[in-house]
C-alpha cells in the first residue's frame, strides 16, 4: 500500500505538468482528429520526456525500479496513433535498458509494447462510425490497465532468474497497474477539459463573429458611411459588450457608441496617433493601457483606459478603422481582442463582396445599354424605311406605325429597373412586332400562348426583345415562305419556362457566337436567380429554332 501512495505522490508532479502543458499555446493544435507531421513531433518529444522523467522518479524495488513510465508511452499512442506510440515506447524503454537491471530488458521491451497498444486503441476508435473519442479518460484507463498488465507478463517471460522476477511482480503489480491507469486517465482528463474550454470559447467566437457578419452584410452592401457605420458600431457593441465602439474613414470619425460619447463625435477629424498608425501601416494597433497608456485626444477626462484599433481594408487599401474601447476600470479581453480583428477580416471581405457587386451592376448596366445602341439603330432604320414606304399608299396606318415607334423607344428609355413582369415584356415586344409585321406583311404570323396567372412572374427587364428580334433578324427574314413566331409560357417542376420558337432554323451557329444580346440576358437571369436558370438554345437547321427561357417559379410581384 506504501508504494501505492508513492507511486500516485510521483504521478501528482506530472499532473501539475500536464495541466501547464494544456496552457501553453503549443496545446492547442495537439488535439486535432488528423495530427500534421510537425503536430506529431511535438507530441513525441512531449511524451518521451514524460516517459524518461518518469523512469528517473521511480522508486527502487529489488534491483528494479516501480515507476510511471507507462504513461506517456500509452497516451502517446492513443492521441497520436500507432507509429507515434512505437516511437515513444521504444524511447522510453531504450532510456530503462541503459540504466541496467536484471529486468532492463524486459521493461525495455515491455514499454515499447505498451505504446503500440496505445496504438492500437486509436486505430479502433478512428474505425468507428460514432463518436471517436481519444480524449475518453475510461479508455485511457483501460488501454493503461491491459498495457500494465501485459508488462508484468513480459517481466515474467524475459527477466531472470524467473524466482526473483516473480517476486518483483508480486509486490510492484498491483501499485503500477493502478497508478498508471488512474494516472493516464487523470492526465487525458485534464487534456479533456482543456480541449472542451478552447473549442467552447472558439464556438462562441465564430458564433458572435457570425452573428454580427450577418446582421452587418446587408448594410454594407448599401456602401461604407456615416448612416452604414452607425448601425454598425451599434451591432459590434451589442455583441462584444465592450465598453464602447468606434469606426472611422480615413479622414474623420464616422460613427461612436458607448462610453466618452459626450467627445468622441462623429465628423470629428482623426486626431489620434494609434488610429493614424493603423491606417498608414495597414497594421492591427493595440493599447492595453498598461504597458502603453491610452491617451485620449478628445477629453483629459475621457472613462476609457485602452483601445483596439483594426483596419478595414480592401485589395490592400485602407478605407477605414473598427476600434474597440474598454473603460480604466476593465481590462481589455484577449477573446474580445481576437473578436475585433476577425470582425475586421469579415467586414473587410463583405466590403469588397459589395465593391464587386456594384462593379458587376455597373457592368452590366453597361452592357445592357450596348445591346439598347445595337437593337435601335437597326431597328429605327428598318421602321422608317418601312413608314416611308407605306405613308404614300396608307397615312392612317403609317401615322399608327410611327406612334407605335415612339412608344417602343419611349418605353425603352423609361424601363430603368432591374425587373418587369412577363406581362410588361409582351407589352414592350408588341410595339416592335407590330412594326415588323408591316414590314414583313404575310410573312410573318406571331402565335403567343401564355395562360393569364403566368403574366405576373419576374424577368429581367429587356428579356423578351433581344430573343424575339434574333428570330426575325436572324431566322424569318433568311427565308421566303411564311415565318412563324411561337411565344408559349410553361409551369413545370417548380420552374418557368418561356419559349420562343421560330419555323426557320437558320441561325443555329450564330447563337453560340455573337449573340451578345441573348447572352446578357443569360447572365443576367443566372446573376438573379442562379446558374440552373437562363437560356438554353436547341435548334434544327433549316426546320427550327427553340430558345427557352427558365426562371424560378416563385418569382412573382
Amino acid at each position: 500500500m506504501l508504494l501505492v501512495f508513492s507511486l500516485l505522490q510521483q504521478m501528482s508532479v506530472f499532473m501539475v505538468i500536464a495541466y501547464l502543458f494544456t496552457k501553453s499555446p503549443a496545446f492547442r493544435p495537439l488535439t486535432a482528429e488528423n495530427l500534421q507531421p510537425r503536430q506529431k513531433l511535438i507530441l513525441y518529444f512531449v511524451f518521451s520526456a514524460f516517459s524518461i522523467l518518469g523512469t528517473y522518479f521511480g522508486l527502487p524495488v529489488s534491483d528494479a525500479i516501480a515507476n510511471t513510465r507507462a504513461i506517456g508511452a500509452v497516451l502517446a499512442g492513443l492521441i497520436g496513433g500507432p507509429a507515434l506510440g512505437l516511437a515513444v515506447g521504444l524511447t522510453g524503454g531504450l532510456h530503462r535498458f541503459s540504466l541496467g537491471g536484471f529486468t532492463a530488458f524486459a521493461c525495455g521491451v515491455s514499454t515499447t509494447t505498451e505504446g503500440l497498444i496505445g496504438g492500437l486503441f486509436h486505430l479502433y476508435l478512428m474505425r468507428q462510425q460514432g463518436v471517436r473519442d481519444v480524449f475518453n479518460p475510461k479508455i485511457a484507463f483501460v488501454a493503461t490497465l491491459l498495457a500494465e498488465s501485459l508488462q508484468m507478463l513480459i517481466i515474467l517471460a524475459l527477466a531472470r532468474p524467473f524466482a526473483e522476477a516473480l517476486a518483483l511482480v508480486e509486490v510492484i503489480s498491483l501499485p503500477m497497474i493502478l497508478a498508471n491507469s488512474v494516472g493516464a486517465a487523470l492526465f487525458i482528463s485534464i487534456m479533456r477539459d482543456r480541449k472542451q474550454m478552447v473549442d467552447e470559447v472558439g464556438a462562441t467566437f465564430s458564433a458572435k463573429a457570425l452573428k454580427v457578419a450577418e446582421k452587418t452584410l446587408g448594410l454594407l452592401s448599401c456602401g461604407f458611411n456615416a448612416e452604414t457605420a452607425g448601425e454598425m458600431v451599434e451591432i459590434i457593441r451589442a455583441e462584444t459588450g465592450v465598453g464602447a465602439v468606434a469606426v472611422t474613414d480615413r479622414e474623420k470619425h464616422l460613427a461612436f457608441s458607448g462610453a466618452g460619447a459626450d467627445h468622441h463625435l462623429p465628423g470629428l477629424a482623426i486626431a489620434s496617433e494609434y488610429v493614424r498608425r493603423a491606417i498608414q501601416q495597414h497594421r492591427v494597433v493595440y493599447v492595453d493601457g498598461i504597458n502603453e497608456p491610452f491617451n485620449c485626444p478628445h477629453s483629459r477626462s475621457c472613462p476609457l483606459g485602452s483601445a483596439l484599433v483594426v483596419p478595414l481594408a480592401v485589395h490592400n487599401e485602407v478605407l477605414g478603422t473598427i476600434i474597440l474601447f474598454e473603460p480604466k476600470t476593465k481590462l481589455f479581453l484577449n477573446n474580445n481582442r481576437s473578436l475585433g480583428e476577425g470582425l475586421a477580416s469579415l467586414l473587410s471581405e463583405q466590403l469588397l463582396r459589395s465593391r464587386y457587386e456594384s462593379q458587376q451592376n455597373m457592368l452590366t448596366k453597361s452592357e445592357l445599354k450596348l445591346v439598347q445602341a445595337q437593337v435601335n439603330p437597326h431597328f429605327l432604320f428598318n421602321a422608317l424605311n418601312t413608314i416611308i414606304a407605306i405613308i404614300e399608299q396608307d397615312a392612317q396606318r403609317a401615322k399608327e406605325l410611327t406612334l407605335h415607334l415612339s412608344n417602343f423607344f419611349r418605353k425603352n428609355l423609361k424601363r430603368s429597373g432591374d425587373l418587369a413582369t412577363l406581362e410588361e415584356e409582351l407589352d414592350h415586344v408588341n410595339s416592335y412586332l407590330t412594326i415588323e409585321r408591316a414590314r414583313f406583311e404575310d410573312r410573318l404570323v406571331v402565335e403567343t400562348e401564355i395562360s393569364p396567372e403566368l403574366l405576373s412572374i419576374k424577368l429581367p427587364t429587356f428579356t423578351l426583345q433581344p430573343i424575339i428580334e434574333n428570330s426575325i433578324k436572324h431566322g424569318i427574314s433568311q427565308i421566303f415562305g411564311t415565318g412563324i413566331v411561337k411565344v408559349r409560357a410553361v409551369q413545370s417542376e417548380g420552374q418557368i419556362r418561356i419559349e420562343v420558337e421560330d419555323n426557320a432554323g437558320t441561325y443555329c451557329e450564330k447563337l453560340q457566337s455573337d449573340g451578345l444580346g441573348m447572352n446578357l440576358v443569360d447572365k443576367r437571369i443566372k446573376n438573379l436567380y442562379g446558374d440552373q436558370y437562363g437560356i438554353s438554345v436547341a435548334c434544327v437547321p433549316e426546320e427550327k429554332t427553340l430558345i427557352t427561357i427558365s426562371v424560378p417559379q416563385g418569382e412573382r410581384p
